[in-house]
Protein backbone atom coordinates (compact mmCIF):
# COMPACT_ATOMS: atom_id res chain seq x y z
CA UNK A 1 0.00 0.00 0.00
CA UNK A 2 1.30 3.12 -1.06
CA UNK A 3 0.04 6.05 1.82
CA UNK A 4 -0.54 9.59 -0.04
CA UNK A 5 -0.15 12.51 2.35
CA UNK A 6 -2.13 15.86 0.84
CA UNK A 7 -1.55 18.79 2.66
CA UNK A 8 -1.36 22.36 1.90
CA UNK A 9 -2.02 26.25 3.51
CA UNK A 10 -6.22 26.84 4.47
CA UNK A 11 -7.65 27.80 1.54
CA UNK A 12 -5.61 25.79 -1.16
CA UNK A 13 -8.20 23.23 -2.20
CA UNK A 14 -6.79 20.18 -0.12
CA UNK A 15 -10.39 18.47 -0.10
CA UNK A 16 -11.50 19.32 -3.42
CA UNK A 17 -8.37 17.67 -4.69
CA UNK A 18 -9.08 14.91 -2.47
CA UNK A 19 -12.83 14.36 -3.39
CA UNK A 20 -11.19 14.14 -6.68
CA UNK A 21 -8.88 10.98 -5.69
CA UNK A 22 -11.18 9.82 -4.14
CA UNK A 23 -14.67 10.10 -6.48
CA UNK A 24 -12.76 9.84 -9.70
CA UNK A 25 -9.91 8.19 -9.09
CA UNK A 26 -11.11 5.69 -6.51
CA UNK A 27 -8.51 6.34 -3.98
CA UNK A 28 -9.30 5.84 -0.21
CA UNK A 29 -9.33 9.25 1.38
CA UNK A 30 -8.85 9.41 5.19
CA UNK A 31 -9.76 13.12 6.15
CA UNK A 32 -7.75 13.94 9.53
CA UNK A 33 -9.87 16.86 10.42
CA UNK A 34 -13.22 15.54 9.86
CA UNK A 35 -11.97 12.50 12.20
CA UNK A 36 -10.45 14.82 14.67
CA UNK A 37 -14.02 16.46 14.99
CA UNK A 38 -15.66 12.77 15.45
CA UNK A 39 -13.08 11.94 18.14
CA UNK A 40 -13.56 15.51 20.25
CA UNK A 41 -17.10 14.01 19.90
CA UNK A 42 -17.17 11.03 20.88
CA UNK A 43 -13.51 9.76 22.60
CA UNK A 44 -14.07 9.94 26.36
CA UNK A 45 -10.42 10.88 26.98
CA UNK A 46 -10.32 13.15 24.17
CA UNK A 47 -13.38 15.28 26.14
CA UNK A 48 -12.05 15.12 29.38
CA UNK A 49 -8.95 16.23 28.48
CA UNK A 50 -10.17 18.67 26.43
CA UNK A 51 -12.75 20.11 29.02
CA UNK A 52 -9.57 20.40 31.55
CA UNK A 53 -7.42 22.59 29.21
CA UNK A 54 -10.61 24.94 27.98
CA UNK A 55 -13.26 26.14 30.31
CA UNK A 56 -16.37 25.83 28.57
CA UNK A 57 -15.43 24.23 25.30
CA UNK A 58 -18.56 21.39 26.13
CA UNK A 59 -22.29 22.79 26.63
CA UNK A 60 -24.54 20.96 28.96
CA UNK A 61 -25.65 18.88 25.91
CA UNK A 62 -21.87 17.48 25.16
CA UNK A 63 -21.60 20.14 22.22
CA UNK A 64 -18.48 21.28 21.81
CA UNK A 65 -18.39 24.80 20.87
CA UNK A 66 -15.72 25.10 17.88
CA UNK A 67 -15.63 28.70 18.47
CA UNK A 68 -14.69 28.19 21.80
CA UNK A 69 -11.49 25.98 20.58
CA UNK A 70 -10.61 27.95 17.53
CA UNK A 71 -10.19 30.83 20.00
CA UNK A 72 -7.81 29.13 22.35
CA UNK A 73 -6.01 27.27 19.84
CA UNK A 74 -5.17 30.32 17.26
CA UNK A 75 -4.28 32.24 20.25
CA UNK A 76 -0.73 31.34 20.82
CA UNK A 77 1.37 28.37 19.77
CA UNK A 78 1.65 27.21 23.22
CA UNK A 79 -1.91 26.94 23.05
CA UNK A 80 -2.20 24.92 19.40
CA UNK A 81 0.53 22.44 20.72
CA UNK A 82 -1.83 21.73 24.00
CA UNK A 83 -4.40 20.77 22.21
CA UNK A 84 -2.54 19.06 19.48
CA UNK A 85 -1.02 16.73 22.27
CA UNK A 86 -4.56 15.84 23.09
CA UNK A 87 -6.26 15.34 19.65
CA UNK A 88 -3.27 13.97 17.60
CA UNK A 89 -2.85 11.08 19.30
CA UNK A 90 -6.39 9.63 18.88
CA UNK A 91 -6.31 10.61 15.57
CA UNK A 92 -2.93 8.50 14.76
CA UNK A 93 -4.77 5.67 16.39
CA UNK A 94 -8.06 6.13 14.29
CA UNK A 95 -5.80 6.18 11.13
CA UNK A 96 -3.90 3.13 11.75
CA UNK A 97 -7.31 1.42 12.57
CA UNK A 98 -8.75 3.07 9.19
CA UNK A 99 -5.63 1.43 7.61
CA UNK A 100 -5.93 -1.83 8.78
CA UNK A 101 -9.52 -1.99 7.08
CA UNK A 102 -8.26 -1.66 4.00
CA UNK A 103 -4.91 -2.76 4.13
CA UNK A 104 -5.56 -4.44 0.18
CA UNK A 105 -5.77 -0.74 -1.06
CA UNK A 106 -2.96 -0.25 -3.42
CA UNK A 107 -2.81 3.40 -2.73
CA UNK A 108 -4.75 5.85 -0.11
CA UNK A 109 -4.30 9.27 1.13
CA UNK A 110 -4.42 11.40 3.91
CA UNK A 111 -5.49 14.83 4.34
CA UNK A 112 -4.30 16.77 6.68
CA UNK A 113 -3.62 20.91 6.62
CA UNK A 114 -0.87 20.33 9.43
CA UNK A 115 1.00 17.39 8.01
CA UNK A 116 4.00 17.74 9.11
CA UNK A 117 3.38 20.21 12.30
CA UNK A 118 1.25 16.76 13.61
CA UNK A 119 4.05 14.21 12.52
CA UNK A 120 1.85 12.86 10.38
CA UNK A 121 4.30 13.06 7.62
CA UNK A 122 6.13 9.47 9.49
CA UNK A 123 2.65 7.77 8.26
CA UNK A 124 2.50 8.35 4.71
CA UNK A 125 5.35 6.98 2.07
CA UNK A 126 4.54 10.48 -0.05
CA UNK A 127 3.73 13.62 0.30
CA UNK A 128 1.45 15.92 -2.07
CA UNK A 129 1.63 19.66 -1.71
CA UNK A 130 -1.75 21.43 -2.90
CA UNK A 131 -1.02 25.44 -3.72
CA UNK A 132 -3.39 28.43 -5.01
CA UNK A 133 -2.04 31.98 -4.58
CA UNK A 134 -2.78 33.97 -0.99
CA UNK A 135 -5.60 36.32 -2.56
CA UNK A 136 -7.38 33.09 -3.71
CA UNK A 137 -6.92 31.36 -0.74
CA UNK A 138 -8.04 34.33 1.11
CA UNK A 139 -11.53 34.52 -0.59
CA UNK A 140 -12.53 30.48 -0.19
CA UNK A 141 -11.79 30.69 3.46
CA UNK A 142 -13.94 34.12 4.34
CA UNK A 143 -16.67 32.51 1.69
CA UNK A 144 -16.72 29.38 3.10
CA UNK A 145 -15.98 29.95 6.78
CA UNK A 146 -18.16 32.98 7.08
CA UNK A 147 -14.77 34.79 8.71
CA UNK A 148 -13.16 38.22 8.28
CA UNK A 149 -10.44 38.83 6.19
CA UNK A 150 -8.21 39.46 9.12
CA UNK A 151 -9.39 36.13 11.04
CA UNK A 152 -8.35 34.27 8.07
CA UNK A 153 -5.04 35.88 7.28
CA UNK A 154 -4.57 35.36 11.66
CA UNK A 155 -5.21 31.42 10.47
CA UNK A 156 -2.88 31.10 7.58
CA UNK A 157 -0.16 33.14 9.74
CA UNK A 158 -0.57 29.99 12.07
CA UNK A 159 0.43 27.29 9.74
CA UNK A 160 3.65 26.85 7.72
CA UNK A 161 2.70 26.37 4.21
CA UNK A 162 6.11 27.26 2.35
CA UNK A 163 8.32 25.04 4.71
CA UNK A 164 5.74 22.01 3.96
CA UNK A 165 5.78 22.85 0.09
CA UNK A 166 9.37 22.57 0.36
CA UNK A 167 9.49 18.83 1.54
CA UNK A 168 6.51 17.79 -0.26
CA UNK A 169 7.71 15.35 -3.16
CA UNK A 170 5.00 16.65 -5.33
CA UNK A 171 3.18 20.08 -5.78
CA UNK A 172 0.01 20.69 -7.76
CA UNK A 173 -1.87 24.35 -8.24
CA UNK A 174 -5.09 24.89 -7.20
CA UNK A 175 -5.38 28.18 -8.98
CA UNK A 176 -8.62 27.83 -10.59
CA UNK A 177 -7.33 27.30 -14.10
CA UNK A 178 -4.69 24.78 -14.18
CA UNK A 179 -5.72 21.16 -14.69
CA UNK A 180 -5.86 19.68 -11.46
CA UNK A 181 -6.90 16.15 -13.15
CA UNK A 182 -4.12 15.68 -15.21
CA UNK A 183 -1.54 17.07 -12.73
CA UNK A 184 -3.14 13.80 -9.97
CA UNK A 185 -3.43 11.41 -12.95
CA UNK A 186 0.45 12.03 -13.50
CA UNK A 187 1.33 11.77 -9.88
CA UNK A 188 -1.00 8.80 -9.40
CA UNK A 189 0.51 7.17 -12.10
CA UNK A 190 4.45 7.78 -11.06
CA UNK A 191 3.28 6.25 -7.26
CA UNK A 192 1.75 3.30 -9.11
CA UNK A 193 4.69 2.61 -10.72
Amino acid sequence: MVKLGVTGGIGSGKSYVCRILSEELGIPVYNCDIHARIITLTDIDVIESLSRLIECVYDSEGELDKQRLAQYLFTSAEHAAQVNGIIHPAVRRDLHKWLRHIADSPIVAIESAILYESGFQDEVDHVLFVDAPQEIRLQRVAHRDALSPDEVLRRMQSQRPDEASRRADYRILNDGTADLHAQLKQIISRLTK
